[in-house]
């Protein structure tokens, strides 16, 4: 049942992130275990690694976020 449950919050997390307009989420992975998300990849700004820890952790089911997102200026 978890992991059912952690591919939900992976896809939810997703399209939470995806309409975010300043975050590139194609330059961002989700990856959802026992209820820990793991944001991994690049964006271009602290204020944007910010935002999507924001936008990960306001999803139901959500117990923390692994921040891994690496700040690259454009």
């Amino acid at each position: 049942m978890a992991a059912a449950d952690d591919t939900t919050i992976t896809t939810k997390v997703k399209a939470a992130v995806m309409a975010e307009p300043n975050l590139k989420s194609t330059e961002i992975n989700v990856d959802t275990k026992d209820g820990v998300v793991t944001l991994a990849g690049v964006v271009g700004s602290q204020e944007a690694k910010q935002r999507a820890n924001q936008v990960a952790q306001q999803i139901q089911g959500v117990k923390s976020v692994s921040d891994q997102l690496v700040v690259k200026p454009s």
